[in-house]
C-alpha cells in the first residue's frame, strides 16, 4: 500500500551479517527512533545498552543458549525495563516512590518493547538486519551481573544489529481473521483458519530448511507449551523489586 508498509511486511529474522560495520552516529539515530515510540504516561522506562566487549559478548552468547550471532553481530544491545531512574526522579522531589506494582512491571515492560520495535523498523529503513535475542532471559541473573544491573531495572531481551549476510524468506503470519475479531472475542472459525496456516507453514519450514524440519505452526507452540517456561523468572523480577504487589 505505501513504502512502510510494504518495509513492515517484509521483516525477517537476520543471523547472518556482513563485516560491515555499523556507524556510532547510526546506532545513537536508531536510539532516537526508539525514543519516539509511545511511552505509557511519558514513563521513558527504557534503557538500552550497547554491548561492545568482546568477553561479555562471548558470555552473553553463552547465557543465550550459545547463539553465536550475539558475539559475531557487528552491533548487540540489550533493552531493559528500567523504573531506576524514576527512583532518582522521586529522590530529586523528596518523594517517597511506590514500587513494586504489577501495573509498573507490565508499563516499563511495554515501553521497552515498543521502543525496541521502532528501533528496528528504522534499521529496517536503512538496509540493516535484526534479530531479537529472548534468550538472554535463559540466565537472567547472569546477564543481570554481567550488565551490572541494579534492583529496578531488568533485561528483557538483547538484539543483534549489522547489515544482512542472507536473504531468508518472509515468515508466514497467521491469517488476519484469526487476530482480527469484530466486537466480541469469537474463536469459532480459528480451529479450520489454524489448520490451512498450518499446511503454509510446513511448506515453509520445507523450504527454509531443504526438507529436513516438517512441523506445523501448531504442533511447534503445543510442543512449546507443554514445558515449563523459564520459571526462574518470578524469583528473579521479585529480587529486583518488580511484581510484588
Amino acid at each position: 500500500m505505501n513504502a512502510v508498509i510494504d518495509l513492515l511486511k517484509s521483516h525477517r529474522s537476520i543471523r547472518q551479517f556482513t563485516d560491515q560495520p555499523v556507524e556510532q552516529t547510526t546506532v545513537e539515530t536508531l536510539v532516537e527512533a526508539g525514543q519516539a515510540a509511545a511511552t505509557s504516561s511519558f514513563i521513558q522506562a527504557c534503557t538500552v545498552i550497547q554491548v561492545s566487549n568482546p568477553n561479555t559478548r562471548e558470555k552473553l552468547a553463552a547465557c543465550a543458549g550459545g547463539q553465536p550471532y550475539v558475539a559475531a553481530a557487528p552491533v548487540f544491545l540489550v533493552f531493559c525495563a528500567d523504573m531506576k531512574r524514576h527512583q532518582l526522579t522521586c529522590d530529586m522531589h523528596d518523594a517517597q516512590m511506590q514500587s513494586g506494582f504489577t501495573e509498573q512491571f507490565i508499563t516499563a515492560s511495554l515501553d521497552t518493547a515498543l521502543f525496541s520495535q521502532n528501533l528496528v523498523v528504522a534499521a529496517e529503513s536503512l538496509g540493516l538486519g535484526t534479530v531479537y535475542i529472548g534468550g538472554l532471559r535463559n540466565k537472567i541473573a547472569e546477564v543481570a551481573d554481567l550488565l551490572q544491573l541494579p534492583d529496578m531495572v531488568y533485561p528483557v531481551f538483547g538484539l543483534c544489529l549489522g547489515y544482512p549476510a542472507q536473504d531468508p524468506e518472509v515468515k508466514p503470519r497467521l491469517p488476519v481473521n484469526v487476530v482480527l475479531k469484530q466486537d466480541v472475542y469469537d474463536d469459532e472459525a480459528d480451529r479450520g483458519l489454524i489448520t490451512d496456516y498450518d499446511a503454509h507453514v510446513r511448506d515453509y519450514y520445507k523450504t527454509r530448511t531443504g526438507g529436513t524440519k516438517d512441523m506445523s505452526w501448531s504442533e511447534q507452540i503445543s510442543g512449546m507449551l507443554v514445558k515449563e517456561s523459564r520459571p526462574h523468572m518470578l524469583p528473579f523480577l521479585q529480587e529486583r523489586g518488580f511484581l510484588l504487589k
